[in-house]
């Protein structure tokens, strides 16, 4: 069981004292890697994807059998400076549509064979305009952040969050200038598809907010001042699947912005995920540098919703059942060499 979140200390001193992966374990998954009837590093990097994943789960040969997609919806107050090219109502009628099954992810956690949970933020109360002011205060984010770990089944052995919020690569821009440096151009893409004046203003709006709130490389500092509730949802999620040493699969821009205030809060505080894939917006594959995670998939999304993320599910569990499910050398009665 989780403990709760009383404060944001407590998320802070969890996430800093959570578990590693298992030695044993990974040492064992490594030896088997070693024997199985293939040769050295046959399989690229799936071979890599089982070890790291048996190390997480400790069993030197485990299995996937319950994936958790989750996905958090908010709403952000920084839409109002024209950002986006859909209105906000949109996060409204989204939700309703991954509740009935009518979604891109429904279809693809379907295939993962994942259980799928949605959870709606407050989105008749939009975060503040961060232009203006800080987008949350500590007690919202604290109770964004907790929904986000309780949201996480402690049954689940694999996890990825997306996100729905009309506008809200605009505080994931600012975060990752925040976070990382650089101008807010560098940043800034064109989310939903805004036109050249819209991208313009969307950079605006992104260097107001860093210059506003960007003075800190406090990761939740940032979160809270540019962040929105899904976001900070999201952060949560991946937290307490750390501390739950659950294997997670990032998703696109969005996500890996909420996952980059945990690795600025805590060394190795990512230690347990894997990028999977790299979505068609531009400083994506910025912030994938910064977090030191390459992509399992380059196929062009720009979706959200977890769907990259998902997608993946299915490469992961290849990579496990070739590593369980293959025979060694001994077994077959293969000769090795």
């Amino acid at each position: 069981m989780l403990p709760e979140l009383t404060d944001l200390s407590t998320f802070r001193d969890l996430l800093v004292g959570a578990p590693g992966p298992d030695g044993a374990a990974t040492t064992g998954a490594q030896e088997r890697n070693g024997q199985l009837t293939k040769p050295p590093g046959a399989l690229g990097r799936l071979e890599d994807l089982a070890i790291w994943y048996a190390g997480w789960r400790g069993s030197p040969r485990p299995t996937v059998e319950a994936p958790q997609v989750i996905v958090f919806a908010g709403n952000h107050g920084v839409t109002a400076q024209g950002v986006s090219a859909f209105p906000a109502e949109v996060t409204v009628q989204m939700v309703m549509n991954f509740q009935h099954g009518g979604a891109a992810i429904n279809q693809l956690a379907k295939a993962a064979g994942a259980k799928m949970d949605v959870h709606a933020l407050e989105l008749d109360n939009p975060t503040a305009d961060f232009t203006q002011a800080p987008a949350l205060s500590e007690a919202e984010l604290l109770t964004a952040l907790q929904v986000g770990w309780n949201a996480v089944d402690p049954e689940s052995d694999l996890l990825v969050v997306g996100e729905m919020g009309i506008g809200n690569t605009t505080p994931a821009a600012a975060i990752g200038c925040a976070l990382f440096g650089g101008d807010a151009e560098e940043w800034t893409g064109r989310g939903t598809g805004v036109d050249d004046a819209g991208l313009a203003n969307k950079t605006r709006v992104v260097a107001e907010g860093v210059a506003l709130h960007g003075d800190t490389q406090d990761g939740l500092e940032v979160l809270r001042c540019l962040g929105g509730r899904e976001i900070a949802a999201m952060a949560g999620a991946i937290a307490a699947a750390r501390v739950l040493r659950i294997p997670v699969i990032l998703d696109g821009f969005i996500c890996c912005a909420a996952a980059a205030c945990l690795a600025k809060t805590s060394q190795g505080a990512l230690d347990h995920t894997v990028a999977g894939h790299q979505s068609a917006e531009g400083a994506h594959s910025s912030l994938l540098g910064h977090l030191n995670k390459e992509p399992l998939l380059t196929l062009g999304l720009r979706l959200g919703e977890g769907s990259g993320g998902t997608l993946a599910i299915n490469i992961v569990k290849s990579a496990i059942a070739c590593h369980s499910g293959m025979a060694t050398f001994a077994e077959a009665g293969v000769s090795d060499g």
